[in-house]
């Protein structure tokens, strides 16, 4: 016979055990975001310049910095009455460049530094949960959270690919060389949101004509989005953005 006691500690463990089992958490599967500062104010942040050849269309605002207002190229600015930013009928949101009126310059060059900061932190992260996966050339793979990592270029073939997960659920691909996309691939997201993929790139990444990327690109050099092809989420190059009657949706 269980005592008065006993009784209500079983009863008790049990409770415990009918409520945990009622209402799992709900946690992200992979790695943390990674924070990127006030450069997330941002559809496209370079540091030496962006080109359009028109017609592009960028939903949010864009920036260079270092450089000036002279190496925004392609988009046929409008310079606003108070010299604090630009516009574009390519662009729906406001341009900014260093060489504009305060507080812009100082503005920039904040976004410039958590870009930065972004980027290392994203090239930092330890303990990948898949290294070098299919050599670098994925096509038509389905991949689930985590944090991947490449020691060679990487390229996604027309095939695509298909990330799969929650709202919640965080993907980080570190790749030491090249992101090259096939004309016509795209990246599928199911369940996972743009804002939580990030693409850290040490060298140049290429989406081919008509390809689709989902995602952040957190690049060390330049970024080129050829024609007809489209994003969804930000371009953060520590270089230039160079953009083909391309699309992209901050």
């Amino acid at each position: 016979m269980l005592s008065t006691i006993n009784k209500a500690v079983c009863l008790s463990l049990w409770a415990s055990l009918l409520s945990v089992s009622a209402a799992p958490a709900v946690t992200n599967l992979g790695p943390a975001a990674i924070n990127l500062g006030t450069a997330g104010n941002f559809a496209i942040l370079a540091q030496s310049g962006i080109s359009t050849v028109p017609a592009s269309s960028i939903t949010g605002n864009i920036g260079v910095s270092p450089a000036a207002g002279s190496f925004l190229t392609g988009f046929s600015l409008t310079l606003s009455s108070t010299g604090v930013f630009a516009t574009s009928i390519q662009v729906v949101g406001e341009i900014f460049a260093a060489s504009y009126s305060a507080p812009t310059p100082v503005t920039l060059t904040t976004a410039v530094a958590n870009m930065q900061t972004a980027y290392t932190n994203g090239v930092g992260l330890l303990n990948p949960g898949f290294t070098n996966l299919a050599s670098g050339s994925l096509s038509g793979l389905v991949l689930t959270p985590g944090l991947y990592k490449w020691t060679t270029s990487v390229s996604i073939g027309s095939a695509g690919i298909t990330l799969t997960g929650t709202a919640l659920d965080v993907f980080v691909f570190q790749i030491a060389g090249t992101l090259t996309l096939a004309a016509g691939a795209r990246v599928t997201l199911v369940g996972v949101l743009a804002s939580n993929v990030f693409w850290v790139v040490a060298s140049g990444v290429t989406a081919g004509s008509g390809s689709h990327v989902e995602g952040v690109i957190l690049g060390k050099t330049a970024v080129t989005l050829q024609t007809g092809a489209t994003m969804n989420g930000r371009i953060l190059a520590q270089t230039f953005v160079a953009l083909q009657q391309a699309t992209v949706v901050g």
